[in-house]
């Protein structure tokens, strides 16, 4: 039994290995094989009632990027994760907004004994290493420093950085960060 699990494992890997390098000849180059991207599909199966299949695509991403990004998060458009998304962690009730950069190392997760988990606004950087846990919400346009732990509410428009993350300026223009 085993093993015909791992030899579905290698066939599934590299059909859609191989799928990347069509698309990338297709695109001209443009590679778009990355955690994220099994995510989308993973998502779109759940979304339509398809059993067993996003389960397989997430364990897929963990072996593959050593990344947790379960099915039932709710992650924007536009959304992009950092060397292909090499060790997210995402809390399955999770919920991103659009054009969110997640870089390396990331975890947006929750925290013992408390239920709720971090809701991230719209057009908001995530620094390598940093860790948003717990009851928190991030706003729009804000970034978040590399490893910085956050623990509570970030407004709008703020750079926060530090262990636990402090707001060290507010008011900023997301496009000079980006």
């Amino acid at each position: 039994m085993t093993e015909n699990y791992r030899k579905f494992v290698v066939l599934l890997i590299d059909k859609v290995v191989n799928a990347e390098l069509i698309i990338q000849k297709i695109l001209g180059g443009i590679t778009i094989f990355d955690a994220l991207s099994i995510y989308k599909i993973s998502n779109f199966l759940y979304r339509y009632d398809i059993p067993f299949i996003p389960r397989i695509l997430t364990l897929l991403n963990l072996v593959i990027f050593n990344a947790y990004i379960p099915y039932s998060a709710k992650i924007g458009t536009n959304c992009v994760v950092g060397y292909g998304g090499l060790s997210i962690v995402i809390h399955p009730r999770s919920q991103i907004g659009e054009h969110v950069v997640i870089s390396q190392c990331v975890t947006i997760g929750g925290r013992s004994k408390i239920k709720s988990v971090p809701i991230i606004g719209n057009n908001v950087l995530i620094g390598a290493g940093a860790k948003i846990l717990g009851n928190v919400s991030v706003g729009d346009n804000c970034v978040i420093g590399a490893n910085a732990v956050v623990i509570t509410d970030v407004p709008n428009n703020c750079v926060v950085a530090g262990i636990p993350g402090k707001i060290i300026k507010s008011q900023i223009n997301i496009n000079d960060y980006i």
